[in-house]
């Protein structure tokens, strides 16, 4: 709608409109002069005027003449009231008789019910009812020149549910590209976004728009006191008969210490309780550990009991699912000569009915190799031989003659890299194992070899192993039940008298002991340490004195330790296998929206790893729909049959895995199990930082419900929408040139036929 239009010199500097003038009347005075010496004649004054009316074209066109025309918005202009109504707008934490709970009753249907709303307390998207009312921002808008069009509209996700995430920035954005005269924005929120992007880029946008947003922090700043379980850990399988670990986390918001019970139980009826204590707005992490008696999948439960005071008691439980199998792990001892610490290691893992022990046993200084009983006569020399093996023990040995090849190194370190195969190192006195430096095994060693003492160093008195930080919270150092329990255990076990040559651990490993007493200028000399590499692990054992851990205790922690090192080196491994393919992905306890790494080994029908060929995943989530994962071939890294894809989650529950081989023909069916993402939590603080921000990078501002008012004024004086304006540059316009150019053409022409030189 056009508001003016005009026509004028804008912007012209008055000393061009003067030169212009000046440039005019000296030519109209030559026309004079010009028409006086030729007589006036018809022809010479028609010349005459023609250059006249070409300067004074001239002159204007110096000025810069424009049609300037103003331009309202066609559209109203529009004030959106933007409300939050994500799960986290149900915690109940704004008073019941301040603002009026029943008000906006009507407004809020199909927003979602809380837990309940008591007289003291109502939930938050109950108390912004009344502000939900399109008359409540009648005064607002009133008394305007143009009428204002007042918009009420909800938001949270595009997920699914909507409720089950807040994402600002995509709100503010959306709202932005909606309406193309908007005014202003009041976001009614409790600032807890947990999706999308930082909404300082939205508000940047709305500033650069002019367009500003008034932020109402709706919910109390302090959280509600609360005890949660945040996650429930279990591994995805476990092994019948064999104790399984599942650790929890319980975080609590309640002002003091509480003791209270928290329950254990399966769907098959196990059940099994403790009384722990939780510090106030603390954390605390412990672990059941679970017998299972038979195969078959089970629904783990952990249960906390409601503590007095305690306002929210639907997250006080959280289940989990575990495939529970039977267990057969190959396991390869490699070693030069029959120490103790071989000895036991053996007998260890050969008792464990779970594992299936092979041993190579050189015996460097003699021609024959040792043999008996679960030994080979060589180490294994092709990798069809190699790839049977999910546990690898690297004893006292090294490269040379009568021991390891340059060759044997390389397939181990293949086997590691990409089928996932673990590798434990454990070197001796002799140390033959320095020689593994020079070899391919060199990038999978954890640590830095001291190369002035090859045969380690040797101690009178013993020493024991004492954990670091990591160490007291692996899996692998997990002996007893509790952490401080553990931790005593650590300290009593019998120590060693004699540890390997070591400097310092390599950059991205895990020190999980240390040395108790001995150290350089790196520190403690790290002697337990953990690695990975490609898609294995590696474990560095630095001693050879656990087999004394069995004094006075016989196999209970030394069987304990291996065990649980076999079984962690090896879980990744027996994810999902067949006879010919494998599947393994990390994390293995996959989030909806966390990137979920595949890999694939597959051997070809000749026994051989498949170099290259089509190997796809087909994802089908629990609501039916079908995703393809094209699995690409890691060729270049070797002759390992290795495939890798990712697959991003967006549902959870059980997700059915099928892989397929079209050069094989083979599939591989198996089941990942993806834990739904807890975004929106109940009784969280309201993120007031996030909300003032907003205001503040848009020029507008936040207040507290209560202060409503406030926000009332300021709509009332935000200024009116300015008109458009449009400037019509006259003298660069086309016609215009044209003309000049035509007229100049006919004075040129007439000169020459009045014969005027």
């Amino acid at each position: 709608m056009i508001e003016s239009q005009s026509f004028g010199f804008t912007g012209t500097h008055p000393l061009i409109v003067g030169l212009a003038v000046l440039f005019l009347v000296a030519g109209v005075a030559l026309a004079i002069l010009a028409m006086r010496r030729g007589g006036f004649k018809r022809s010479i004054v028609s010349l005459e005027v023609l250059r006249i009316a070409l300067l004074g074209m001239v002159a204007v066109t110096l000025c810069q003449p424009e049609w300037v025309q103003s331009f309202l918005p066609d559209s109203e202009p529009v004030l959106v009231v933007l409300w939050d109504q994500s799960d986290s707008m149900q915690t109940e934490d704004m008073p019941g008789a301040g603002v009026g709970a029943g008000a906006g009753a009507g407004a809020l249907a199909g927003a979602g019910s809380g837990t309940g709303a008591t007289d003291e307390f109502q939930s938050r998207v109950a108390s912004i009812g009344p502000f939900l009312q399109s008359g409540y921002w009648a005064p607002a808008v009133a008394d305007r020149q143009r009428p204002v069009q007042v918009l009420i509209e909800p938001f949270s996700s595009g997920l699914l549910p909507p409720t089950s995430a807040t994402d600002l920035d995509g709100a503010l954005q959306s709202t932005l590209e909606k309406h193309a005269n908007l005014r202003g924005i009041v976001l009614l929120s409790d600032g807890s976004w947990n999706m999308g992007n930082s909404p300082s880029l939205a508000a940047t946008q709305l500033r650069t728009a002019d367009v500003p947003v008034f932020a109402v922090a709706v919910g109390s700043e302090t959280p509600l006191p609360d005890l949660e379980v945040v996650s429930v850990e279990a591994p995805t399988f476990g092994v019948v008969n064999k104790p399984t670990r599942v650790p929890y986390t319980i975080s609590s918001t309640l002002p003091r210490d509480v003791e209270v019970e928290v329950t254990f139980s399966s769907n098959d009826g196990d059940r099994l309780t403790e009384r722990v204590r939780i510090p106030a707005n603390g954390t605390l992490q412990q672990a059941f550990v679970w017998n299972p008696q038979k195969v078959g999948d089970y629904e783990l439960t952990v249960d906390v009991e409601v503590a007095a005071g305690e306002r929210i008691a639907a997250n006080n439980r959280l289940a989990v699912p575990i495939e529970i199998r039977r267990e057969s792990l190959r396991v390869l001892i490699v070693e030069s000569y029959p120490r103790w610490e071989y000895r036991y290691l053996k007998n260890a893992l050969s008792r464990d009915p779970g594992v299936e022990v092979r041993c190579v046993l050189f015996h460097p200084d003699i021609e024959a190799m040792g043999g008996g009983k679960e030994y080979l006569p060589a180490f294994p020399d092709s990798i069809d031989a190699l790839t049977s093996y999910d546990v690898i023990f690297l004893g006292d040995v090294g490269v040379g003659d009568g021991q390891l090849t340059l060759e044997d190194c390389r397939r181990i370190k293949g086997l590691v890299q990409n089928q996932a195969t673990g590798l434990i190192l454990m070197p001796g006195f002799r140390g033959r194992q320095f020689s593994l430096v020079d070899s391919e095994l060199a990038e999978l060693i954890p640590i830095t070899f001291d190369a002035t003492q090859p045969r380690g160093w040797g101690n009178r008195v013993p020493a024991q192993l004492q954990l670091t930080d990591t160490g007291s919270q692996s899996l692998l150092t997990k002996l007893a039940d509790s952490a401080e329990n553990n931790l005593q255990l650590w300290n009593r076990l019998p120590g060693f008298q004699w540890y390997a040559p070591v400097l310092r651990a390599k950059i991205g490993s895990q020190v999980l002991a240390v040395h108790s007493s001995e150290s350089n200028a790196e520190g403690r000399i790290p002697l337990l340490v953990t690695k990975t590499f490609g898609a294995g692990k590696i474990l560095f054992m630095g001693t050879d004195g656990a087999w004394r851990w069995r004094e006075g205790v016989e196999d209970k922690y030394h069987y304990r330790f291996w065990g649980q090192v076999a079984r962690w080196m090896a879980y990744q491994r027996n994810m999902a296998g067949g006879d010919s393919m494998r599947l393994f992905y990390s994390p293995d306890r996959p989030r909806v929206g966390q990137t979920l790494s595949l890999n694939a080994n597959v051997m070809a029908a000749d026994g051989e790893p498949l170099q290259t060929g089509q190997v796809t995943v087909q994802m089908v989530a629990p609501s039916g729909n079908v995703q393809t994962i094209q699995m690409t071939s890691q060729a270049e890294t070797g002759q390992w049959g290795l495939f890798t894809g990712v697959f991003v989650p967006l549902e959870p529950g059980e997700h059915r895995a099928t892989l397929t081989c079209r050069e094989t023909g083979g599939t591989l069916e198996t089941t990942i199990s993806v834990q739904g993402m807890q975004r929106e939590r109940l009784g969280q603080g309201v993120n007031v930082a996030s909300l003032q921000e907003i205001a503040a990078i848009t020029r507008g501002q936040w207040v507290k419900p209560d202060e409503m008012s406030t926000v009332v004024a300021a709509l009332q004086n935000l200024p009116e929408p300015e008109a458009e304006t449009r400037r019509i540059r006259l003298w660069a316009h086309p016609l215009w040139v044209g003309l000049l150019l035509t007229l100049m053409s006919v004075f040129w022409i007439g000169r020459k036929l009045a014969g005027v030189i």
